[in-house]
């Protein structure tokens, strides 16, 4: 275990925030340049966030969600809506701080969550024993100056995503696995159709304190555990001198087979809130930091017979953040008509998730492309993204 100094422990006070399913680990490195990676849980329907609107095919896959301007979308340009509940995202592409790629996906073809997730972490089509992040970091000069160490990982386990060779801290408070309220909606959801345990389970959730709003999936808890109150913890720390220079994130509740509709929009509030707190935590350092948000892969193009979509294949990422050329959507949009599914099923992939990354390392902190290849192996096919930061 790495010696925990003073400063250690005040973060460790902020530990609390990971609680659940919403987790924070650090890493320090030489540069005066932030990168924040979001993981998001559970696969999140990037039709859902990121709504092609201007496609034709969407009509007949998706009714009521297509249209020249349909309600209750923010317009990204024209053919895209972002969902209403990420506004604060939504003022960022206005601003040029934010910017959508759509139809992407990491190189597996896998829809098993445990097995994309490794993938999505290990950042190869096969699982690693260590992190792209955490190569990242290695790669980087290490500053001796930093009491901590390389990183530090607030929780009950480092994420694969920051495993490796440089070196991790871990620390979790007591009490840090405690249940989110979204595994209790997850149980009252599969028995609501149940006479009998149906009824005893939504009054037994009651009598806990659980509202029907938070039960069902339409708004996230409101407490100091939530996903916004973590990623302020982290712009804060981030923008601290002597502070980390490297975040990974994580927001589960993104499995949504069932009444999709409803129980997306909670998440996708903590995730706004979120972003806007990283945003107001980091304060002036906003300016040079890039945030890539991620997901292990998409859900289906159609909707199911209960109102969800099932596990898929491309969806959407989001590049965010003061250092980002945003205000515009990045897309090789492969259609959603006749014949354009990726296996009569789900949006095809058109962009490997690994050039978004590359293109970000590449340009936050000045990586060869030797050193990406390293970091991504076997990517040689994918080439960084370029143009995603500004000049």
């Amino acid at each position: 275990m790495v010696h925990l100094t003073r400063r250690s422990a005040l973060l460790g006070l902020t530990a609390a925030f990971g609680l659940g399913r919403a987790s924070l680990a650090f890493a320090d490195a030489q540069t005066d340049q932030r990168f924040v990676v979001v993981i998001l849980r559970g696969a999140l329907d990037g039709l859902a966030a990121v709504v092609p609107y201007g496609d034709p095919g969407l009509a007949t896959l998706r009714p009521g969600t297509q249209g020249p301007t349909p309600d209750g979308l923010l317009d990204l340009g024209g053919f895209y809506g972002l969902h209403p509940a990420l506004a604060n995202f939504h003022m960022m592409y206005a601003a040029g701080e934010m910017l959508p790629v759509h139809a992407v996906a990491g190189p597996y073809r896998i829809r098993s969550h445990f097995e994309a997730q490794d993938c999505l972490e290990s950042g190869a089509d096969h699982r690693m024993t260590s992190g792209w992040l955490n190569r990242v970091v290695a790669a980087l000069p290490a500053d001796t100056s930093r009491p901590e160490g390389e990183a530090l990982a607030i929780g009950v386990s480092v994420p694969l995503l920051l495993r490796g060779p440089a070196e991790v801290a871990n620390w979790a408070p007591h009490g840090f696995a405690m249940p989110q309220a979204d595994l209790y909606a997850r149980i009252a959801a599969l028995n609501a159709h149940d006479t009998v345990t149906g009824p005893a389970l939504a009054e037994g959730l009651r009598g806990r304190g659980f509202s029907e709003a938070v039960m069902q999936g339409v708004t996230p808890e409101t407490n100091r555990y939530a996903f916004p109150a973590l990623a302020a913890a982290a712009g804060r720390m981030l923008a601290a001198a002597d502070g980390p220079r490297i975040a990974a994130l994580e927001l589960g509740g993104w499995d949504t087979h069932t009444a999709q509709a409803a129980r997306l929009t909670g998440p996708l509030h903590q995730l706004d809130d979120g972003l806007a707190a990283l945003k107001a935590g980091l304060g002036e350092s906003w300016t040079r930091t890039a945030v890539l948000v991620m997901t292990e892969f998409g859900r289906t193009a159609r909707i199911n017979g209960t109102g969800g979509t099932d596990h898929g294949t491309a969806t959407v990422a989001f590049v965010l953040g003061g250092a980002i050329g945003g205000g515009r959507v990045v897309a090789d949009w492969p259609g959603l008509g006749a014949g354009k599914l990726f296996e009569d099923r789900d949006l095809a992939p058109t962009t490997d998730l690994r050039s978004v990354a590359k293109g970000l390392i590449a340009q936050q902190f000045g990586l060869t492309e030797s050193v990406l290849t390293q970091v991504f192996p076997g990517s040689s096919g994918a080439a960084p993204m370029r143009g995603l930061l500004r000049a």
